[in-house]
């Protein structure tokens, strides 16, 4: 069965361009023009993953996210967007969605992104094991419950806590969180990082990672503390306690 895509953008070019190519590309489509069609054709017809555009009339593509995941829809979500500061970005993510691509935007990227974002849902969880093959000793781990650095992970559950604190996190924090636990003490450089969150690396120019690295940050991190996700210059990211 082919994968179903709903796609929200109001610009109706890029609506038709993007509907014809995705659909040349196997995927069923619905395409609708606003927030509010799209809200309505997810509750009637749940599909595999989103496509919205930020800025739209009346209910935009972040108020769209924010429904769906206070109603508990982990459908992954994949926002278009004009907008490039790191605070419209920020939102974004706060919002609940999984990814984001800034318009003009190559239709090839955007099918990189719906293909690992698709990959993650129908898969085990990314960073099953560490790049050697094997979780490090560093992090304690059983079939549900992953340890290290003061940091707890629910696996089946999907949550995670810092000491006594629940830790609330996108589905995209909480496997990038869980790929630098299972490597505690290693580091994983960006390519590694991009391969096993988005199957897709999407170069040196991009600040995906870094977006996503800074946004979890500023949910681990506490006062007096000490920090854990560490940045090695030119190579990658670590967690570490120190």
């Amino acid at each position: 069965m082919p994968q179903t895509v709903l796609l929200a953008e109001d610009d109706r070019a890029i609506r038709h361009a993007l509907e014809r190519a995705l659909t040349l590309e196997g995927y069923e489509v619905t395409a609708v023009a606003d927030g509010v069609e799209a809200l309505a054709q997810a509750h009637r017809t749940p599909p595999d993953v989103l496509v919205l555009d930020v800025m739209m009339p009346g209910i935009d593509g972040l108020q769209v996210c924010r429904v769906l995941r206070a109603e508990g829809d982990r459908t992954p979500i994949l926002m278009l967007t004009a907008l490039v500061e790191t605070a419209d970005r920020i939102a974004g993510l706060d919002a609940g969605a999984d990814d984001y691509v800034v318009k003009p935007f190559d239709v090839e990227e955007v099918f990189a992104r719906l293909r690992a974002l698709l990959r993650r849902t129908s898969t085990v969880p990314v960073g099953g094991a560490s790049p050697e093959g094997a979780v490090r000793a560093d992090a304690q781990v059983s079939d549900r419950q992953l340890e290290a650095a003061g940091l707890r992970m629910d696996l089946q559950a999907r949550r995670a806590w810092r000491g006594g604190r629940e830790l609330e996190l996108t589905r995209t924090e909480f496997e990038l969180l869980e790929l630098l636990v299972r490597n505690a003490g290693i580091v994983l450089d960006h390519a590694t990082i991009y391969d096993r969150i988005w199957g897709y690396d999407f170069g040196p120019g991009s600040k995906n990672l870094a977006v996503y690295v800074g946004y979890l940050r500023r949910k681990l991190d506490e006062p007096g503390a000490p920090q854990l996700i560490h940045t090695v210059r030119g190579v990658g990211y670590v967690l570490r306690e120190d």
